[in-house]
């Protein structure tokens, strides 16, 4: 490593190390796809980072990400429960499909007005590439509302007859998984704190009942995968719609001044230094680049 990558990593390091004392909680970045494969190194990755002599329990996990596979997701979301009790997740940039997924399953996400999360439309390995699953679940099913209607074209009839049956239910499978992690997740993290009703004029003061938690984690699960209401795979949920729309609780640092700096000063160094080497993946931590 060069003299300019040894001041890129001591920079880091320390950046890191500022945020973990503003925040209390071991400091941890997670760059690029979340795929099979990654499990090992980010077990290896976190074990690392708890053999140390401080011991924390809270991890805070900076996020950047378009996204990936949503039994990934759960498998890196057990390693992390296993040794912290508290998540925080910090989104500076963007956590995409199963980066949204992934931050569900905190007890805060971090946001300013330039972040963004996205639909939950976990991807699929079809022998080829991984595909998003609800945007090719919606295609065929708009297809075979047009054939009840009689408006299929041949061309389209062409498409649906080649379906790969075992395909589509392997889509079907991560569409039903991805909805009950995030109802598992909100209502186990997210929602643990929420102990009375804050937003409803009606219920105001009135206690939360279990009940009331999994209505509104299904309500999140369900919107956050309507592809009617985003359109598109790709796009970018700001903090103002997840809180506004979703009623999402989100901590918005954008008039922090001091926090959004140093949280910035951060990310910003790291992911410019990676997309300057052309990483496609990364974890970092005070003990690790």
């Amino acid at each position: 490593m060069d003299e300019l990558d040894e001041h890129v990593k001591e920079t880091l390091k320390q950046r890191a190390m500022s945020i973990e004392d503003d925040i209390d909680g071991d400091v941890v970045f997670y760059y690029g796809p979340i795929f099979p494969g990654v499990q090992q190194k980010f077990r290896d990755f976190i074990e690392g980072l708890r053999s140390e002599t401080e011991v924390r329990t809270r991890l805070i996990v900076f996020l950047e990400t378009p996204g990936g596979s949503a039994e990934t997701v759960e498998k890196l979301v057990e390693i992390i429960r296993h040794h912290y009790e508290d998540v925080y997740f910090v989104v500076p940039g963007a956590a995409m499909s199963a980066g949204t997924i992934f931050c569900m399953s905190g007890d805060r996400i971090y946001m300013d007005y330039t972040s963004s999360l996205g639909p939950i439309d976990p991807q699929v390995f079809n022998g080829r590439d991984w595909v998003p699953a609800l945007g090719y679940l919606e295609q065929v099913e708009r297809m075979v509302d047009r054939s009840a209607r009689g408006l299929l074209t041949d061309a389209e009839l062409v498409i649906l007859q080649h379906q790969d049956l075992a395909m589509l239910s392997a889509l079907e499978q991560a569409k039903t998984l991805t909805i009950s992690l995030l109802k598992k997740w909100l209502v186990a993290y997210k929602f643990k704190d929420w102990n009375t009703h804050e937003s409803n004029p009606a219920l105001k003061g009135q206690v939360v009942t279990m009940s009331e938690k999994v209505t509104r984690a299904e309500e999140i699960a369900t919107a956050l995968s309507d592809h009617k209401i985003w359109h598109s795979h790709g796009r970018m949920i700001g903090l103002a719609t997840l809180r506004d729309q979703l009623r999402l609780r989100i901590e918005d640092y954008s008039r922090d001044v001091q926090l959004r700096t140093v949280i910035r000063k951060y990310h910003d160094l790291l992911v410019e230094y990676l997309v300057r080497h052309d990483f496609k993946q990364f974890l970092h931590s005070r003990s690790y680049f």
